[in-house]
């Protein structure tokens, strides 16, 4: 949806660009212990960790900062990926 939004939006100068977030340390894992959040982020191909807030908001503010990008989905995720079915 997000590049037939960003076009649809393009006549009136709104950019549309989309994250798709892979594990991320945030307070859905609070309740988890140490060794449950090291074995998630085990499962992250590089870096082997789980993501930070601040590298989520850096690449939104590289969003604001770049005119040029439109129109896309950014994965964040470290190559992690669903296993198939």
């Amino acid at each position: 949806m997000t590049l037939p939004i960003a076009r649809d939006l393009a006549s009136l100068q709104i950019r549309v660009v989309t994250i798709a977030p892979g594990l991320f340390h945030t307070p859905a894992f609070a309740t988890l212990s140490g060794e449950a959040i090291a074995a998630l982020g085990a499962q992250v191909p590089h870096p082997p960790r789980l993501g930070e807030p601040r590298e989520f908001a850096a690449l939104a503010r590289h969003f604001v900062e770049n005119p040029m990008l439109n129109g896309e989905t950014i994965r964040l995720d470290g190559a992690i990926r669903m296993a198939p079915r």
